[in-house]
């Protein structure tokens, strides 16, 4: 079984920040999107084989607080656990924090599944909510 939280590190980078040497703060977006995938590939989920089946998981909403602020070089730890699995739907509880536990920002994440060809919601595939239901219960 996988741990119901899930943490994925991130560097941040020169391009990753403003001209202070702040991250710029549409970029904790891609950060917190990256777990999201990194753990759905650790439950042997993978994105491109949902596409080929005319699948996807896009962001229906965001919630964010950014707490602090994170810098060229530091090391991040951001992680994600799903708070609730619906039907057609997911919210994710997501966090990002610094070496030292100082969180950065904090997020709730409701992701919807469509049929991509209609950009219609569509129930989560049997297969994939099994999947996420067992490695979070």
């Amino acid at each position: 079984m996988v741990n119901t939280e899930f943490s994925w590190p991130v560097r941040i980078y020169y391009e990753d920040t403003d001209a202070g040497g702040i991250v710029y703060n549409a970029n904790y977006l891609k950060f917190l999107e990256r777990a999201r995938t990194e753990w759905l590939r650790l439950l042997g989920i993978e994105q491109d084989w949902l596409l080929q089946q005319d699948v996807a998981f896009v962001v229906r909403h965001i919630d964010i607080e950014f707490r602090n602020a994170a810098c060229f070089n530091q090391l991040l730890a951001v992680s994600c656990r799903v708070a609730q699995l619906k039907r057609a739907s997911m919210i994710f509880s997501q966090e990002i924090v610094d070496e030292s536990g100082r969180e950065i920002v904090a997020a709730k994440v409701t992701i919807a599944c469509v049929r991509l060809s209609a950009m219609k919601p569509i129930a989560i595939p049997e297969d994939v909510s099994g999947v996420i239901a067992r490695a979070t219960s």
